[in-house]
């Protein structure tokens, strides 16, 4: 048994992992990463990007499909769905071999191998040991990630996936049945419909997308059923029979769903079973690690980032996370980072792109007759028009006040979102959004309009 000492110790290259390790370096400490998988984590090789490659040749077999509404002659004659899946791997690929090369450059020493916290320091940090080796931090990061929950009784397997089966399909299925209706729910079920399959969706609660606006739910649910998706809301799933040719959903209310795949997409849950966290001290609720603002685990030296912490569940709050803990480390006094100005995209068709407060949300904070709002249909927009979709621009302001949510929803918005954290994150108010000039004819005008509304000036809209 051998043990090396570090500055900061790592345990996770996910998201929030590696962005602690390559900013620690780059801030002159010495970092080893412990990953026992691939470099990367989820969001490069089961999450985020492997998704949203799916969701790339959706667009294109709708665009092939839909080719004789613009002039253009094209038939769609079929998926290739290994096609697709070396389309998919070749992005993940290209990425993965990069950030080998930026971990590699940057000093970093990158350990293979199952981790696990194997005691905290009295003098602050702790010891992560992989395959009987430790290795001793004076500060030690927690980025374990997340794992695909389940429903109580219901097995994976067989006929049965999560999101991380779904990407490896062997074949398209004929019908799916996606239980749960939030962001992984409703981006598979785009993508099954784009491709042909007949899909239904089954959420819990009264809407799809339950955490968003409820004006950009009501318009997803419309959306979809255009499209064809068919969704059950307000109505639990009881169980799952699988048989020789497919399987069974019963609901609550006795009825019942033949599908060939059943999708389980209920969300995700932090990774911290055996994993040595609640014995070297470090307090966790219903397997969430509790932190502070300034996400210290409350044991001396010992940090936690990514989806580990209670919050919003995205790679780019883990991003923000690791960053955010290795300035604190080297002690730059950074600004805590707050989920209410983080962007969330769900990138199903239409996509929805939303920052800040909700609109119930809202008033709820600062009184119902406190709050304004402008809704900016895209249909006085150009780029929208072309494009040939359909959807809203939401801007929530305080009376008087700045922009405190903002919440879209159309074919490729979620492009737009970057100018909405701006927004929200800035405390701006809609005049001065208003007084900045946005390109014609962009979508990103919509923002511009929506922002013209409430300051009083309404150009493409009714007041």
């Amino acid at each position: 048994m051998t043990t090396t000492t570090f500055d900061v110790v790592v345990l996770g290259g996910g998201s929030g992992g590696y962005a602690t390790a390559l900013r620690a370096s780059q801030l002159g400490l010495s970092v080893a990463l412990v990953e026992k998988d691939r470099l990367g984590g989820t969001c490069l090789h089961r999450g985020c990007i492997p998704t949203k490659a799916l969701l790339h040749a959706a667009e294109v077999a709708d665009a092939a499909r839909e080719a004789t509404a613009f002039g253009v002659r094209a038939t769609l004659d079929g998926i290739d769905l290994p096609g697709v899946h070396a389309y998919q791997d070749a992005v993940v690929g290209r990425l993965y071999q990069g950030l080998q090369g930026l971990v590699k450059s940057a000093g970093v020493v990158l350990v293979e191998g199952a981790g696990r916290l194997a005691e905290a320091l009295p003098e602050g940090g702790g010891v992560v040991e992989v395959a009987g080796d430790r290795y001793q931090g004076r500060h030690v990061v927690l980025a374990t990630g997340s794992f695909a929950r389940t429903l109580p009784g219901l097995e994976i397997g067989g006929r049965v996936i999560t999101s991380d089966e779904a990407l490896r399909l062997p074949e398209l299925p004929e019908r799916a049945v996606v239980i749960g209706g939030s962001v992984i729910g409703v981006e598979l079920a785009s993508v099954w419909r784009s491709f042909g399959v007949e899909v239904t969706v089954v959420e819990a609660l009264p809407t799809l997308v339950p955490l968003e606006d409820p004006a950009l739910s009501r318009q997803l649910e419309r959306a979809f059923r255009k499209r064809g998706i068919a969704f059950r809301t307000g109505i639990r799933t009881t169980g799952v029979e699988q048989g020789a040719d497919g399987a069974t959903v019963t609901l609550e209310d006795g009825s019942s769903l033949d599908a060939d795949v059943v999708l389980v997409a209920v969300g995700r849950a932090p990774r911290t079973a055996d994993l040595g966290f609640a014995e070297a001290g470090v307090r966790l609720d219903r397997g969430w690690v509790v932190t502070d603002e300034r996400l210290a685990t409350g044991v001396p030296g010992i940090y936690a980032v990514g989806d580990l912490v209670p919050g919003l569940q995205l790679a780019h709050r883990g991003f923000a996370h690791g960053i955010f803990v290795a300035e604190e480390i080297a002690g730059l006094a950074p600004q805590p980072v707050r989920d209410l100005t983080i962007p969330r995209v769900t990138y199903c068709e239409p996509e929805l792109a939303s920052v800040g407060l909700t609109e119930p949300q809202a008033r709820e904070q600062y009184g119902a007759d406190a709050v304004e709002v402008a809704d900016y249909n895209l249909g006085g927009n150009g780029r929208s028009q072309i494009l040939r979709t359909t959807g809203s621009v939401k801007l929530v302001r305080v009376k008087d006040g700045p922009v405190v949510g903002i919440h879209m929803i159309g074919s490729r918005m979620g492009e737009q979102v970057g100018e909405a954290a701006l927004i929200v994150g800035w405390d701006a108010h809609p005049e001065d959004v208003a007084a900045l000039i946005h390109a014609h004819p962009t979508q990103n005008e919509a923002l511009g309009e929506a922002a013209l509304v409430l300051a009083g000036k309404p150009l493409h809209a009714h007041a």
